[in-house]
C-alpha cells in the first residue's frame, strides 16, 4: 500500500514561474550557482543555495546561510513572488524532452513508508550531506524540493491522469533554457484525488529514482518535529515529504560514466596489458565509441578508443547488484587495475552524467583525466530488482534526464 497526502502548495507566481524555477540545488557548484544568481536575482536557487548571498568563503553550512534561505522564501511568498494555494490539491507534473515524456503526479508522502521500506531505496546517503538538507528543510520549515520517484506503472492510474489533462487546461507551461518544456495541472478535485488515493493503496511500493539525501533529510526533520510534538495524531505536515511520483515504463537513464585522473603508476601498454586478462578488446578507432550491449565498455586512452567486452566467469549474473555495469567495471578494473579501492572518496576518479555525451569524456581525458569508460545505462528494471533485494547500488550508478525543476512546489511543514 502506498499513500500520496495533497497538500496546499506554495507555487511560483504564474507570470514569474519561469524565471523562479531552477534545476536541483546539487546540479551546481556553489560558483556556478552564483552566476545562475547574478544573471537571475529570483532564481530558485538563492534559497535553495543562499550561499550565493555572500562573498565567496562563507561557510556554506552556517546557520546564518540557512536563515537567508527562510528569509529569502518567506520574503519571496509576503511579496506574493510565491503563493499558496488556499484548499489542498494533488498536481500534474509533465516534462519534455527531444519530444519524449514524463508524467508524474505531485504529493506528499509519508514518512513512516520510508522508514518500514514501503518507500525502496537504492543508495546509501552521507551523513555530511543529509546535515545540510537537514538544516535546510528545518530553518524553512518546508520540503523545498521533490523526492523523484517511481513505481510499476498501473494502468488505472494512467487512465486516471489522461483523463485530467485531456479535459483540463493546464495551468503553467514554459520551455527551460536548457530546452526542457514543463506543464502543470492543478487536481483540486476532491473525488479524483480520493480516486488516486485509493489507486495507490493498491501500488505495493514506491522506489526512489533520484534524491536519497533530500529524502532521508525530510525523513529525520519529520521524526523530530515528532518528538517536539508528542500530541500530534499523525496528520502533521512533517508527517510527510514532497514528491513527484512517476511510472517506470515512461522513464530513462542515461549511462554514468568514468573519467580517472591516472593509470596507477602503469604506462599505457602495462595498463592494457592488465586490461585484457578480464576483458577482451572488440574494437578500436578514432571515433567515439559508445557500448550497447551489457557488459560492454567504451575506453578513450591517448586519442584512441577501444570497445571491451568482459569476459565469461568475471561477472555474477545472478546477483542484481555485481550484474550492473559499474560494478563489473569497478570490480575487474577499476580497483584492481587502477587502485581506486571506494569511488565515493578516491579523488582519482570523477563521473560525468551521460547528458553531456561522450564529447565530454574526451575533452576531461585531454584536459585533466588520463583515461575514460564509457557504459551502458543501469536499467529501471535492475534499479528496482536491487531495491526490492534490500541491496544497494555502487555510487553514481544512475543519472537521469529530464530533472525535475526546484521552486514549481513548496510544500510548508506548519
Amino acid at each position: 500500500m502506498s499513500i500520496i497526502k495533497p497538500f496546499k502548495g506554495v507555487r511560483p507566481r504564474v507570470d514569474l514561474v519561469r524565471e523562479i524555477a531552477a534545476l536541483p540545488y546539487d546540479v551546481y557548484s556553489s560558483q556556478e550557482a552564483r552566476i545562475v544568481v547574478k544573471d537571475n536575482p529570483i532564481s530558485f536557487l538563492k534559497i535553495d543555495r543562499a550561499e550565493t548571498f555572500f562573498p565567496e568563503g562563507i561557510d556554506a553550512y552556517s546557520s546564518t546561510v540557512y536563515e537567508k534561505a527562510r528569509d529569502t522564501m518567506y520574503k519571496m511568498i509576503e511579496e506574493k513572488k510565491l503563493i499558496q494555494d488556499d484548499k489542498v490539491c494533488l498536481y500534474i507534473y509533465k516534462l519534455t524532452m527531444n519530444g519524449r515524456t514524463q508524467t508524474g503526479i505531485v504529493a506528499c508522502t509519508s514518512i513512516d513508508e520510508y522508514i518500514n521500506n514501503t518507500i525502496k531505496k537504492h543508495e546509501l546517503t552521507r551523513a555530511e550531506k543529509e546535515a545540510d538538507r537537514i538544516n535546510h528543510v528545518d530553518y524553512c520549515d518546508a520540503n523545498t524540493g521533490p523526492i523523484f520517484l517511481t513505481y510499476k506503472a498501473q494502468k488505472s492510474i494512467d487512465l486516471l491522469v489522461n483523463n485530467w489533462t485531456d479535459h483540463h487546461k493546464e495551468e503553467v507551461d514554459f520551455v527551460a533554457d536548457d530546452g526542457i518544456r514543463h506543464t502543470i495541472w492543478v487536481i483540486s478535485d476532491s473525488e479524483i484525488i480520493q480516486k488516486l488515493q485509493q489507486e495507490f493503496k493498491v501500488v505495493d511500493s514506491l522506489y526512489i529514482a533520484d534524491g536519497h539525501h533530500r529524502a532521508a533529510s525530510a525523513v529525520k526533520v519529520g521524526l523530530k518535529r515528532r518528538e517536539a510534538n508528542p500530541n500530534d495524531d499523525g496528520t502533521g505536515e512533517f508527517n510527510y515529504f514532497l514528491s513527484v511520483i512517476f511510472p517506470d515504463e515512461q522513464l530513462k537513464i542515461m549511462d554514468y560514466n568514468r573519467v580517472v585522473q591516472d593509470l596507477g603508476g602503469l604506462t599505457s601498454e602495462a595498463f592494457i596489458e592488465e586490461v585484457v586478462k578480464n576483458f577482451n578488446i572488440l574494437e578500436t578507432s578514432k571515433k567515439p565509441i559508445r557500448p550497447t550491449k551489457k557488459g560492454t565498455f567504451g575506453m578513450y586512452l591517448e586519442d584512441k578508443w577501444y570497445l571491451l567486452e568482459a569476459k565469461e566467469g568475471t561477472y555474477n549474473l545472478k546477483d542484481p547488484v555485481l550484474s550492473l555495469d559499474v560494478s563489473i567495471l569497478q570490480l575487474n578494473l577499476l580497483s584492481p587495475i587502477l587502485g581506486i579501492g571506494d569511488p565515493r572518496t578516491d579523488n582519482r576518479i570523477d563521473f560525468v552524467g551521460g547528458i553531456r555525451g561522450l564529447g565530454e569524456l574526451e575533452r576531461r581525458v585531454n584536459e585533466d583525466m588520463t583515461v575514460a569508460f564509457a557504459l551502458v545505462p543501469t536499467s529501471i528494471e535492475e534499479l528496482m530488482n536491487i531495491a526490492d533485494a534490500d541491496e544497494l547500488m555502487p555510487p553514481k550508478s544512475t543519472w537521469f534526464e529530464p530533472k525535475l525543476r526546484s521552486g514549481l512546489f513548496i510544500h510548508l511543514l506548519k
